[in-house]
């Protein structure tokens, strides 16, 4: 899995490498969220899907498990750049009620860093 991680202040941006967000990847990303989230301790995270072009189920279940984590610290999750297919299923499957979905990371960056942590 080629992905990047990159601290600017209290705000983590975690940058998806890959065309696809699904089974293959899943279960990694998961793992490196949960990494992020309960071992360094990030509050603010920012999910950068710009090179992500495709996400199955398997792939919202990650995103969703980062949000319920952070949220239960008391922090915010940003999805950014998310493929028109991308953003798609993340509406038809009503996720958009629950995740924080952003047009860039600019944006998103912009939002978190004007955000004060509980």
């Amino acid at each position: 899995m080629n992905f990047e991680t990159k601290r600017i202040d209290d705000i983590t941006i975690f940058k998806l490498n890959e065309k696809r967000l699904d089974t293959s990847i899943s279960g990694l990303v998961k793992g490196e969220f949960t990494l992020l989230l309960k071992v360094q301790n990030v509050t603010k995270l920012i999910v950068d899907l710009s090179e992500v072009e495709s996400c199955d189920s398997s792939g919202l279940s990650a995103l969703l498990v980062a949000n319920r984590i952070v949220e239960s610290m008391g922090g915010s999750l940003r999805i950014s750049g998310p493929s028109e297919k991308v953003s798609t299923l993340i509406k038809i499957t009503h996720l958009d009620r629950v995740l924080t979905v952003r047009e860039n990371t600019e944006i998103a960056f912009e939002e978190l860093k004007n955000q004060k942590n509980f």
